[in-house]
């Protein structure tokens, strides 16, 4: 089996760290694969040092119709068995009557359209998957595939180094510094939580205007912007606790971060945590926007290890049951032989 995968993307969030895990797991199951990626894109040496073939001359060129003649050179040369879109963006380069079953992957809920070349959809939770049969996609050629966690254990980082007293408790955030993602709620709870030092893992276009807000609220000693990390087992052995504070977040692979790597987890309700989460289960469940209800939340876990006990444990089972990286591969290896299947039909 020839797979073609496209990735257009060239910056460091969580679809585009997912897309290439899931492209390196089917490596290892031993897929012949060759990835269009962005020439920036961070995990380029990494691939090709696993042995995948990387190609970047399609995505170098800023025009779409010269990108698209690019990448149906690609196409006739690979003479790939499927293609494997990875969100909008490859799909709008795709270029049509290819002769090859091309799948459409969506990490969010977006519009139809740009997926016009696109035969098969996968959504990656259950709820995305019925929005896109609900927008018209082909009921039969519709799958939910969840995403996975990469992350490497690892012992934890040093405290000292990140300006961080032995004595506090952690609360690490894995995220873009975005919108979406609700973190001035989390800084907006900081005052009633005294203990509390906030560790910023990410980088983006809020990082100014979160940085005005933690001097406001008088507060950024205690947090800690560390920028883009590599190092993500090192901090969620140190952390007390996992948030996930996003006003938006269609699915969250942060839920499986921390339930992989036993770590608490507590979460705002948007769509993603809401489908996963179960309140006092496998990790704690708050309103978005609620800054007194998540710091409630927050000092719960922290005072009560029984209750951190619990939904650590909650979160490592509904982990284990199917959001391993071997599950969630098998699961893109039978929806590959049944795109297959159906061409030869």
């Amino acid at each position: 089996m020839r797979v073609l995968h496209v990735m257009a993307a060239r910056g460091n969030g969580g679809a585009e760290l997912y897309a290439t895990d899931a492209m390196l797991g089917l490596q290892a199951a031993g897929l012949t694969q060759c990835a269009v990626l962005h020439p920036a894109s961070p995990r380029l040496a990494e691939m090709r040092g696993q042995g995948m073939t990387v190609e970047t001359t399609p995505l170098r060129f800023p025009l779409r119709a010269l990108a698209r003649h690019r990448l149906r050179q690609v196409i006739t040369r690979m003479q790939p068995d499927l293609i494997h879109c990875w969100l909008r963006r490859a799909a709008e380069l795709v270029p049509a009557h290819t002769g090859v079953p091309v799948i459409g992957w969506f990490g969010n809920y977006k519009d139809l359209r740009p997926f016009a070349h696109c035969d098969w959809f996968v959504g990656c939770t259950p709820d995305m998957a019925q929005s896109m049969r609900a927008r018209g996609a082909p009921a039969g050629r519709v799958a939910y595939i969840p995403t996975f966690s990469s992350v490497t254990p690892a012992p934890p980082v040093s405290r000292q180094s990140l300006d961080t007293p032995p004595d506090a408790r952690v609360l690490l955030v894995l995220s873009r510094l975005h919108p979406a993602k609700g973190l001035e709620t989390l800084l907006d709870a900081l005052p009633v939580l005294p203990d509390c030092h906030v560790w910023l893992a990410g980088e983006g276009e809020l990082r100014a205007e979160l940085e005005a807000q933690a001097a406001r609220l008088g507060v950024s000693a205690r947090v800690h912007f560390l920028g883009w990390r590599t190092d993500r087992g090192a901090l969620l052995a140190a952390a007390d606790i996992c948030v996930l504070p996003s006003r938006y977040e269609p699915f969250g692979t942060v839920i499986l971060d921390a339930w992989s790597m036993d770590v608490p987890l507590v979460a705002c309700a948007a769509a993603g945590p809401r489908a996963h989460v179960r309140d006092g289960e496998n990790g704690m469940l708050v309103p978005v926007e609620d800054a007194h209800a998540l710091a409630a939340a927050l000092r719960r876990v922290l005072d009560d290890p029984a209750l951190a006990a619990c939904i650590v444990a909650g979160g490592r089972r509904d982990y284990d049951a199917g959001f391993t990286p071997q599950a969630v591969t098998r699961q893109w290896l039978a929806l590959y032989d049944r795109v297959l299947s159906a061409r030869g039909g």
